[in-house]
């Protein structure tokens, strides 16, 4: 394998590939779907998540929180002022911070925050609220906060408001369209033409001729999720955690591509596997969209392991520990992939496919 003519074969892709109906499609199509959802449910042009405060002593975390960029900031005179906007919906949460809430934290003492939360607020926002509290009482503190959130649920409780439960599909189809459909299309194309034999009579090894087309497939599917990701605001507190997932997600998706386009015959047959087979991909998403299915049947389905991630780190700003296990799965579906894709680089050689 040669990297020089890999990078000159990823240069070619790279060039033809806009003026390609299904480059344009799989960009085009995910972020359309998003839109329209985000029009129906109202999500799209949402303001930030809204923090209302009763701050008894002067506290220097109302301070700071009124020039974070991350929260909307109000301030109310009185508890039963603040509990009113929360049922409402005024504001997505409500704290009292108590007179020597400062001096306690500074010193280490164990100080507790009740945090009402309007049943109707986004997950997302809950999230962001509560680690922002948490970071700038760390500030105050200098050092772990002793303090506990003890929520409290006001008004009608919503568990999973819908533009939430559709976010995994829209992301899983935004990944696997681009990862998919381009190295499958490019490869099936040069198939039908006759230019992938040409290709492989030259200097480029099989290696080199897949390589770049995946390296496209997964450089598109990882824009495709992060466009995704930032219409929806669904970044959570961890992108880099999350950009990882997304990154596992497009090797699968590309290698899945890589396979498709040797073993498929023609273009038709790839839309209609793609049809068929999307049971297999969108499954955990679907799944995850009705939460009286038993949650367990989702780990039967490869996907789940970028699904699962994906929710608990945007929607509930889970860490490395919650998510451990899911990508360690991840990474090994990945490892065998390629190891099919090995295989099928052997037949490549022998120039069976073309």
């Amino acid at each position: 394998m040669s990297l020089k003519l890999t990078g000159v074969l990823l240069g070619k892709e790279l060039f033809t590939g806009p003026k390609n109906f299904i480059f344009v499609w799989v960009i085009l199509a995910p972020v359309a779907i998003s839109f329209v959802i985000s029009l129906i449910f109202g999500t799209l042009f949402t303001e930030q998540p809204r923090l209302g405060i009763v701050d008894e002593g002067g506290s220097q975390l109302t301070v700071i929180v009124s020039k974070s960029v991350a929260v909307n900031m109000r301030e109310y005179s009185s508890v039963d002022g603040l509990k009113r906007a929360v049922k409402s919906g005024s504001v997505d949460m409500g704290v009292v911070l108590p007179e020597g809430f400062d001096d306690s934290v500074k010193k280490g003492e164990k100080t507790s925050i009740s945090a009402l939360i309007w049943g109707e607020s986004s997950s997302r926002n809950r999230t962001i609220l509560s680690v922002t509290i948490i970071n700038l009482v760390r500030e105050i503190a200098g050092q772990e906060p002793p303090v506990e959130v003890r929520s409290i649920t006001l008004g009608d409780e919503v568990t999973i408001p819908w533009n939430e439960r559709l976010l995994p599909l829209i992301v899983i189809m935004a990944v696997f369209l681009g990862g998919i459909f381009l190295p499958a299309t490019s490869i099936i194309g040069e198939k039908e033409k006759g230019t992938l034999t040409a290709l492989l009579v030259t200097p480029a090894t099989p290696e080199d001729v897949f390589l770049a087309k995946g390296i496209v497939g997964i450089v598109l599917s990882l824009i495709s999720g992060v466009v995704i990701l930032l219409l929806n605001r669904a970044f959570g507190t961890r992108p880099l955690l999350l950009l990882m997932v997304l990154a596992l997600g497009a090797v699968m998706a590309a290698e899945l591509g890589l396979l498709m386009g040797v073993v498929l015959k023609d273009i038709t047959t790839l839309f209609a596997v793609w049809k068929l087979g999307g049971i297999l991909l969108f499954g955990p998403a679907f799944i995850y969209m009705f939460p009286g299915i038993p949650q367990w049947v989702g780990k039967l389905f490869p996907t789940y392991y970028i699904v699962q991630p994906i929710v608990e780190i945007s929607q509930y700003g889970a860490g490395w520990e919650t998510i451990a296990t899911s990508v360690y799965i991840l990474i090994a579906i990945d490892l065998l992939m390629i190891g099919l894709v090995a295989m099928f680089l052997k037949r490549a050689r022998r120039l069976e496919f073309a």
